[in-house]
């Protein structure tokens, strides 16, 4: 692994040429249709319709991240380094541990606010937008004639340098889609302030994701990698529900442990089907991009049940069981990962990073650590521009109404270390593995209850957590690995968080 170290005098020299750059020379825009091909009915596409039957169903989602670097604060005050992906869309509801997926009525929105957003927001001033930052008419598409123009991707790339540059969020913004969705997400690389040195590029990496086209899969080596300054829009049909995840696919040793990782979760069309729910898994096998011979598909996702329970929908569910048994009441999504300091440290000093060295001391349930876990809201740290950001806006604390489920999905991208996770008093039934519901192809239901589950980095699971019968208190989610219970040098923190049943 050579350094990456540029001369001084060089390094004075690209920066000021940088510094020189109008903002003009930046590419950056957004894409989010109203209407495509499969869905060509502008006012059909902000909202899920109801499944019915194979054919137009699903809606249009759009989002748009950031690429660069930031800060997080570790469970012992510890301030480190990340290189990180961070919202340029949905600002408020990623600071309310919401996605940050949104329908077309909502990402084309331009700010409506008088002042102009500023660095750190929604953090520094408590802003309410939702819409994609620097969206703003197309006056050259409208002759330069007034401010009338038509919204169709156009940004001014200020607002996007303010809210973007030095915001990223461990984890990243988190994704969600419904089946049958199509789904536009913009990346735009606002480069690494803290290292002025690296023009690194980005992209988006949706491990295990079932795309069919190389070109949106985030691998350089088949796809594109973008620049320092500019935007790409990746598309994606949905595929089947599961919980997915995703990353940089640029060095990925380097960009997975420096922060750059994030969690996407795919709802079922079961959702969406309100009669007889074996009848409309037999509907959804008329679907020819879906369908699941179990007879002769061997890689079939989601066979019939092998006894039709009667259950009929109206409720949330993980996957499409066609007989309610994946049915939930609330849902965690839960990104394990950890964090070596001294790899972020000299990731940070301009030094080379010692890679065969590379050993997590923190250990990290979306992105923080006990007690930070449990701590509600968004937290903040106090970045290099002086500015607070919502570096770790996702809590990890589990609240189940008595008598309730709760559906965890549980996703790992560790670059070092195997994750267990222990539940103390609630079994915990796994009903769905690497985004695949657990299934024979003779319709078997292959969930099991366990009290622990371990994942290796590049590995999902989704979880419930049944509070029938259990008295209402605190329990422990945690890790019985006892060197995973600290804070570096810290004793008491690490993977560890309350569950709530109220």
């Amino acid at each position: 692994m050579t350094s990456r170290k540029l001369s001084t005098p060089w390094l004075l020299v690209v920066l000021v040429c940088v510094a020189a750059l109008p903002a003009t020379a930046q590419s950056f825009r957004v894409q989010c249709p109203t209407s495509t091909v499969t869905h060509p009915t502008a006012s059909h596409n902000n909202s899920e319709p109801a499944y019915t039957g194979p054919g137009v169903n699903g809606a249009i989602k759009c989002q748009q991240i950031s690429g660069g670097d930031g800060y997080a604060t570790m469970g012992d005050g510890t301030q480190t380094y990340l290189f990180s992906f961070g919202p340029l869309s949905g600002l408020t509801d990623i600071a309310n541990g919401l996605p940050g997926t949104q329908f077309p009525s909502v990402f084309n929105t331009v700010y409506p606010g008088a002042t102009p957003l500023q660095p750190g927001d929604p953090a520094t001033s408590g802003v309410t937008y939702n819409g994609a930052v620097g969206l703003v008419p197309d006056v050259d598409a409208n002759n330069g004639l007034g401010t009338g123009g038509p919204i169709n991707g156009h940004v001014d790339p200020r607002p996007i340098m303010d809210v973007g540059v030095m915001n990223g969020n461990i984890p990243a913004p988190l994704m969600a889609i419904d089946e049958d969705d199509e789904f536009f997400l913009t990346l735009t690389n606002v480069g690494m302030i803290m290292r002025p040195d690296l023009f690194e590029q980005h992209t988006v990496h949706f491990h295990g994701y079932p795309n069919a086209s190389a070109f949106y899969d985030g691998v350089p080596d088949a796809s594109v990698a973008i620049n320092i300054g500019g935007s790409f829009t990746y598309y994606y049909l949905a595929p089947d529900a599961g919980t997915y995840f995703w990353h940089c696919h640029i060095t990925p040793p380097e960009h997975l442990q420096m922060g750059m990782v994030g969690q996407m979760y795919v709802r079922p069309r079961q959702n969406r089907v309100t009669g007889n729910l074996y009848a409309g898994l037999q509907q959804q096998q008329n679907d020819l991009r879906t369908a699941c011979n179990s007879a002769t598909d061997i890689l079939c996702s989601n066979p019939l049940p092998a006894v039709n329970t009667g259950a009929t929908g109206g409720g949330k569910y993980a996957y499409n069981d066609g007989d309610g048994s994946t049915a939930y009441d609330v849902e965690y999504p839960i990104q394990i990962h950890g964090f070596d300091p001294s790899f972020h440290f000299v990731g940070m000093t301009f030094n080379p990073e010692g890679f065969a060295d590379m050993k997590d001391k923190y250990f990290l349930l979306n992105g923080r650590s006990y007690p930070d876990t449990v701590t509600p809201g968004p937290l903040q740290t106090q970045s290099a521009d002086g500015v607070n950001h919502f570096s770790q806006p996702l809590p990890s604390i589990i609240n189940i109404p008595a008598g309730k489920k709760a559906l965890l999905r549980i996703s790992d991208l560790d670059v070092t270390e195997y994750q267990t996770l222990a539940s103390l008093g609630i079994p915990m039934k796994v009903i769905g593995y690497n985004a695949k519901l657990l299934r024979d192809q003779a319709g078997n239901n292959l969930y099991y209850n366990t009290n622990s589950i371990t994942l290796a980095g590049g590995e999902s699971l989704d979880v419930i957590l049944d509070s029938t019968g259990i008295p209402p208190g605190t329990y422990y989610l945690y890790t019985p690995n006892l060197d995973h219970l600290s804070n570096d040098a810290e004793n008491f923190g690490g993977l560890m968080t309350e569950v709530h049943v109220n």
